[in-house]
């Protein structure tokens, strides 16, 4: 709810008279609910910021955290937000360091007294709650995005793609590979090939808890994907479980190699790397 004029004109004018004491207040209570977690003067300086950005929009018209000319208001408050968020404090924590301002304009009101005392703090109670949840909504969105980027570095540290041997590399795999998990083991899977220029790749899938048809066709797409680079896949970890599995689903892998074991695979890569090599010497001494 926006204050009327003659209210943003009493209220800024007092926000304005009695700086100093706003945010040494203001900086006094917020303090003693995060119990140490922000130093005072880091406090300080963040509710300095709110002040003069309160002011600023007053006196170019009404307090109205919507209005177009409160732009500097929202920016600060959107920064303030931000900030709490990435450093770990709640939703909570951070909505109520800008109601405390409520208690500290309404000591200040009763100091000052007058039939307007209730009605202007009423009014100015209204905006602070706005504040407040414009707040939490930026907060909200801030930690979203946050656990979205720390979703995909996990993502993409729970895929590595390692090089075994010259030639060889590997994408062990460790628990459920869905659709976008998959996606990003065909992609990094891929650039290490042309990176490294090697002709085998092996998808260890020992640490895969369950193959279904769904994981079956992630990984064929994936083998696939890495024969139009001109790689060859050998699939390891197949383990008795996950073999009885396969064939009671009816998923075939075709000519793909299949290894018990990331040793067995790599052993079988290493007799095929020992062939290739042999036939090139021979064709080369004939």
């Amino acid at each position: 709810m926006a204050l009327n004029a003659e209210e943003s004109g009493r209220l800024t004018a007092l926000l304005g008279e009695r700086a100093e004491q706003i945010t040494q207040r203001w900086t006094e209570r917020v303090a003693e609910s995060l119990r140490g977690r922000l130093s005072h003067a880091e406090l300080r300086r963040q509710f300095q910021e709110l002040h003069r950005a309160l002011i600023s929009t007053g006196q170019q018209g009404i307090l109205d955290l919507h209005a177009e000319h409160a732009g500097e208001l929202r920016a600060v408050l959107a920064e303030l937000s931000r900030g709490r968020a990435r450093q770990g404090f709640s939703a909570t924590e951070t909505a109520v360091s800008v109601f405390a301002l409520k208690d500290v304009v309404l000591e200040l009101l009763e100091t000052a007294g007058g039939e307007r005392t209730l009605r202007d703090y009423v009014a100015f109670s209204s905006l602070v709650d706005d504040m407040g949840l414009f707040t939490f909504d930026s907060y909200v969105r801030t930690r979203e995005s946050l656990i979205a980027d720390q979703a995909e570095q996990l993502l993409e540290l729970s895929t590595p793609v390692v090089k075994l041997w010259e030639g060889v590399v590997a994408v062990p795999l460790v628990g459920t590979l869905d659709s976008a998990r998959a996606q990003v083991v065909m992609e990094r899977l891929l650039q290490t090939l042309v990176d490294t220029g090697s002709p085998y790749a092996i998808i260890d899938i020992t640490g895969v808890p369950a193959v279904d048809t769904q994981v079956a066709q992630h990984i064929l797409k994936t083998v696939v994907a890495a024969r139009l680079m001109g790689a060859d896949c050998i699939i390891s970890g197949i383990r008795p479980q996950i073999a009885q599995t396969i064939v009671a689903l009816g998923i075939e892998f075709g000519d793909i190699a299949t290894k018990a074991s990331l040793a067995d695979a790599l052993r079988h890569v290493l007799r095929l790397s020992g062939v290739e090599t042999a036939r090139r010497q021979s064709r080369r001494e004939a």
